[in-house]
């Protein structure tokens, strides 16, 4: 048994996520890659993934992997022979052979992920689709205050979506930054895991703070009180990108 390991880089826009749904299968980036890879292998396959990316975000290094009985493509002729045959919104950009028991979740370290603000009057047309339009004046200092008090290791309830399912809220963040050039904002979050929406939390309750409508001081006490109703509001999934996944 042969186990391969796949880097996908994806645009998001046109797609219900990227695990695989009952009823969205072909609406979903986990299922054009396991509908090409079946057929390529000619196998009954599933695929394993790492991050079960929202509707809407983008990624940079998804990662996957899946056993199979023949190993009948080289890295090269498998990049090219699943990319012939996705959307043009989906690539493999990267093939690679895995140990056996290697396991795309569950042996990943840490994930990192950016978010990319448009603080100009007038949005950029171009990047409407991986940015987040906001036309309102932001502290960014006082956003990157608030964002110091998150890292490190807490019960991140407050910062999960409701509809999200855990065993554990406990994660450890190992940076957050936040920088400022020219009319944009980029978030760097890198962490060891990640709760449903927790990025995007994140950064609508910065917002929220870099607009003054609470002091970054007040980030404890949403921590403290783990409960969702007191962070901000979750921020549109088209400004999130899955960078990279640290094994």
């Amino acid at each position: 048994m042969h186990n391969t390991k796949l880097t996908v880089e994806y645009d998001g826009t046109n797609y219900n996520g990227f695990q695989i749904q009952s009823q969205t299968k072909n609406q979903t980036i986990q299922g054009h890659l396991e509908r090409v890879i079946n057929m390529l292998y000619g196998e009954k396959i599933k695929s394993i993934i790492c991050s079960r990316t929202d509707k809407g975000v983008h990624a940079k290094g998804q990662v996957i992997n899946f056993h199979h009985n023949k190993n009948k493509f080289n890295s090269f002729t498998l990049i090219k022979a699943m990319n012939a045959n996705l959307p043009e919104d989906i690539r493999v950009i990267k093939v690679e052979n895995a140990a056996p028991d290697f396991h795309s979740r569950y042996h990943a370290k840490r994930k990192k992920y950016s978010y990319l603000i448009d603080n100009s009057i007038a949005h950029r047309p171009l990047l409407k689709r991986y940015s987040h339009h906001i036309p309102h004046k932001l502290d960014v200092q006082a956003m990157q205050n608030g964002g110091d008090i998150l890292l490190g290791t807490h019960d991140f309830t407050s910062f999960k979506g409701k509809k999200g399912l855990t065993k554990s809220p406990i994660r450890t963040l190992y940076n957050l930054s936040i920088e400022e050039k020219n009319q944009f904002i980029y978030f760097d979050v890198e962490g060891n895991g990640f709760l449903y929406n927790m990025v995007r939390i994140i950064v609508g309750t910065l917002v929220k703070v870099g607009r003054g409508q609470q002091p970054y001081q007040h980030i404890e006490n949403i921590l403290k009180k783990k409960d969702r109703d007191f962070a901000g509001p979750t921020a549109p999934a088209h400004g999130l990108i899955l960078e990279k996944v640290y094994y």
